[in-house]
């Protein structure tokens, strides 16, 4: 399913016959802004497809993906009002919420092992209260470092490596190329590194 280029073009549902044109999708928004259930239900079956192809091209999960959909119905049945056609297009107001959606979801995963410069963010655990204290010194010394960097590169960094998100996912997130944040991390770790004494 693609989104529509000019007003005659149709969204269409996957694996019905159903289809929409563009006005009709703004006419239904509307309605859903004012609580109409059979509105909602045809915005739904009309975009929910691109929607969750967006989803996991994000997270590679199905799974995940399956709850972030949901939630993303949820904000537009809470926030239809906030659509202003004026602004953008139905489709690209509903991609724009799955998207941020998606990426806020990367944010909450677990951090992923590192395959640049481990060593910089590797903290033994132990049951020890002076290896505790010691760590937390660690983790202080660490945050210190990461505020020398700069907002961008700190932002990257962590981005990458406290929320796990992939190097095409922060150049989306950022809106520069993958090569860029590639160098962007790459002299960021060598910077920290140097901070830390490493």
């Amino acid at each position: 399913m693609r989104a529509p280029a000019c007003e005659t073009d149709i969204y269409s549902t996957s694996g019905a016959r159903a289809a929409i044109s563009r006005q009709e999708l703004v006419e239904a928004i509307a309605r859903v802004s004012r609580q109409d259930r059979a509105a909602f239900e045809l915005v739904y079956a009309a975009t929910s497809a691109k929607l969750y192809g967006i989803i996991i091209h994000i997270l590679g999960r199905r799974d995940v993906a399956d709850d972030v959909l949901q939630e993303v119905y949820i904000r537009v049945w809470q926030r239809a009002s906030e659509f202003d056609p004026g602004r953008a297009s139905p489709i690209t107001w509903l991609a724009t919420i799955a998207r941020n959606r998606a990426l806020d979801e990367i944010k909450r995963k677990a951090m992923r092992s590192l395959d640049d410069c481990p060593e910089v963010f590797h903290l033994a655990s132990s049951d020890s209260p002076l290896d505790d204290y010691e760590q937390d010194e660690a983790r202080r010394r660490l945050q210190s470092c990461l505020d020398l960097l700069g907002p961008e590169k700190k932002d990257v960094v962590l981005q990458a490596y406290y929320y796990g998100m992939t190097r095409k996912e922060i150049a989306m997130r950022i809106g520069r190329p993958v090569s860029t944040v590639k160098t962007l991390l790459r002299r960021s770790l060598a910077e920290l590194k140097g901070y830390l004494g490493e």
